[in-house]
């Protein structure tokens, strides 16, 4: 059985696809190789791979990159093991992407500022960067019946994993609280509660930091809402020459 890291990964992210046709516009304009960051188990890697585009993914977590390693076989995908803020490539590309909550899992203003100077030099002269982030979400009724659970069967074992509605940022903060649960093949419940804390930044605020950085805004959009999902912002930044 594959590892746990992998299978919550799936059950939570793996059936977005929302973003997918963005990813796709914006290969389809600015070329490959792209880098993705935060590429977990291939989501949109294996996507684009599958279109024909070569991508080079970017993951510190060794399963995540194990298991997409195996699912992409002869698909133009290679992996590279490291965290974003030391990312080092042996070559320069021409597009950057960084889906979902990528730039909010930062842990500070300091830890993005060094993430998009990484960014920034993995970029050839006039390559693209692009972000999805996250808007001030909905405020949510203290009764409120929480969102149906996310829900995977793998090798006869069932995990699920309700996420507990979010009040919307406190401050620069927002704490999402995830409730996991695992039905062994005998029958045996285990739960866990999982947390990830996201620092807020908006479009205007990131595309500041960015033009101070060699960076010029080229765009902007949005992602709408899915019935688990909430809308995200786009971001477009060139690298200038």
């Amino acid at each position: 059985m594959k590892g746990t890291t992998a299978i919550w990964h799936d059950v939570e992210c793996g059936s977005y696809d929302a973003d997918l046709p963005l990813w796709e516009e914006l290969a389809d304009k600015h070329g490959d190789p792209i880098l993705e960051l935060g590429c977990g188990t291939g989501r949109v890697a294996l996507h684009l791979a599958r279109r024909g585009y070569r991508v080079i993914g970017l993951e510190r977590d060794d399963e995540l990159l194990l298991e997409l390693t195996e699912r992409a076989g002869d698909l133009p995908v290679e992996t590279i093991r490291s965290d974003a803020l030391e990312l080092e490539l042996d070559r320069q590309v021409p597009l950057v992407i960084a889906p979902m909550q990528f730039l909010h899992l930062m842990e500070s203003e300091e830890a993005r500022f060094r993430c998009l100077r990484r960014i920034r030099d993995a970029l050839l002269p006039g390559g693209v960067f692009a972000a999805t982030l996250l808007g001030s979400l909905p405020a949510v009724p203290p009764d409120a019946l929480p969102p149906i659970p996310d829900v995977r069967e793998v090798d006869g074992w069932i995990y699920a994993s309700q996420p507990v509605a979010p009040r919307g940022w406190i401050g620069n903060q927002m704490l999402l609280k995830r409730v996991r649960q695992t039905v062994a093949p005998d029958g045996k419940l285990d739960e866990e509660e999982d947390y990830v804390t996201l620092l807020f930044v908006g479009g205007p605020e990131l595309e500041a930091e960015a033009e101070g950085l060699g960076f010029r805004p080229i765009g902007r959009g949005f992602i709408p809402e899915t019935d688990a999902h909430v809308g995200s912002a786009i971001v477009v930044l060139e690298r200038s020459a």
